[in-house]
């Protein structure tokens, strides 16, 4: 992604992201002020960005909030971008970014004041596994904020297999959650729609993660209707 300069622009332009925001994700740039306020963080606060991939949108919270902010990813590729992002905009000391994945953050219990996980939780097989996660390493009275899919209706094969086991509401729940508030986003949802069809009409050349962001997006498009878009927040008793 770091070589895709039309990528990112793409991705800056569909979801209003300023330029300098590196995003691996889907979140607009409305999202970003929902999940800082769900956060409730105060100054000095302890933030964790779960699969923060780039660490664009961490990043963004934690300037807002005055968080100190811990970015986690199975990709070091993908964080020593977020470590060079963060080095431009947080002050020295305030950001460290460590590998890890999001059934296992390496934290320890009941460590951090905030949990961020945008887009990512339908990684973990099964998804009530890394909220259960989540849960271990927040506070008593810890909030998490967590950005995802779930179907729309009925189940569709055309959506990949992890997509048909998001249930957050459910999960959020059982991983031992109180608060629980989970809500649809069409207006997230029709920014990605803008997003995909830009990206699948642009040539796209030699630029491999153009090339790659135009398959997701065919895949995407294809299958839009079946999906809908949710914002879950919850506290940690």
């Amino acid at each position: 992604m770091a070589a895709s300069p039309a990528r990112d622009a793409i991705w800056a332009r569909a979801l209003g992201l300023p330029p300098e925001l590196r995003s691996s994700s889907l979140l607009p740039w409305p999202g970003i002020a929902e999940v800082t306020e769900a956060l409730r963080l105060r100054p000095g606060a302890r933030l964790v960005d779960l699969a923060c991939g780039r660490g664009g949108y961490g990043i963004e919270v934690a300037r807002r909030s005055g968080a100190g902010l811990l970015g986690v990813d199975f990709s070091e590729v993908a964080l020593a971008q977020a470590r060079l992002s963060s080095a431009a905009v947080l002050p020295e000391g305030r950001a460290e970014f460590r590998a890890g994945t999001l059934v296992a953050t390496g934290l320890p219990d009941a460590a951090v004041d905030g949990l961020m996980c945008v887009d990512a939780v339908q990684f973990a097989d099964p998804p009530l596994a890394a909220l259960t996660e989540i849960r271990r390493v927040l506070t008593p009275g810890g909030r998490a904020a967590v950005t995802c899919w779930e179907l729309a209706g009925p189940p569709d094969d055309r959506v990949r297999a992890r997509l048909h086991a998001v249930h957050l509401r459910r999960d959020l729940a059982e991983a031992g959650f109180i608060d629980v508030l989970v809500e649809e986003r069409p207006g997230w949802r029709e920014a990605e729609r803008r997003l995909w069809q830009e990206i699948v009409a642009v040539p796209a050349g030699a630029d491999e993660a153009l090339r790659s962001a135009q398959s997701e997006g065919r895949r995407s498009l294809d299958t839009f209707h079946v999906l809908r878009r949710v914002f879950a927040s919850a506290t940690a008793p």
